[in-house]
């Protein structure tokens, strides 16, 4: 049996943006990168190493937790794209990052009961502003 709606919104928590995953209603709810983008944006995160005569490509920060040989991948986007992975950590600004529904059918009337989920951050500032207080 399903929990009444306003125990559901009590449980959300304090930052849903940053959550990776959203299971608060029956329509499940994932973030995915796309690791083609940060090829092709040059991210500074990604890595590639020779193995078996196979180069594979990464993420050093682990936003997604796969290596991907590169030449499979290559030949993916060039018949339409290679698709997204699962995001395993927090995306940083630079990613491509999509929110991914699992079972639209499942929706209710009123919606999703975690809409701040779907709010992809933009990053964070890079510069801080102090208040000084004169007396």
């Amino acid at each position: 049996m399903q929990p009444p709606r306003a125990d559901v919104l009590s449980e959300l928590p304090l930052h849903p943006q940053d959550e990776l995953e959203c299971r608060r209603c029956e329509v499940h709810c994932g973030k995915v990168v796309y690791p083609s983008a940060c090829l092709e944006r040059a991210c500074p995160f990604s890595y590639a190493y020779t193995d078996h005569g196979h180069t594979y490509v990464g993420c050093m920060q682990k936003v997604y937790g796969v290596e991907i040989d590169l030449e499979l991948m290559e030949a993916a986007e060039r018949r339409g794209g290679f698709g997204a992975v699962r995001a395993t950590r927090k995306p940083l600004p630079m990613c491509q990052v999509e929110v991914e529904s699992c079972y639209e059918s499942r929706a209710d009337d009123l919606g999703c009961v975690n809409p701040e989920f779907g709010e992809l951050p933009v990053g964070t500032p890079n510069f801080r502003i102090f208040a000084q207080i004169s007396s």
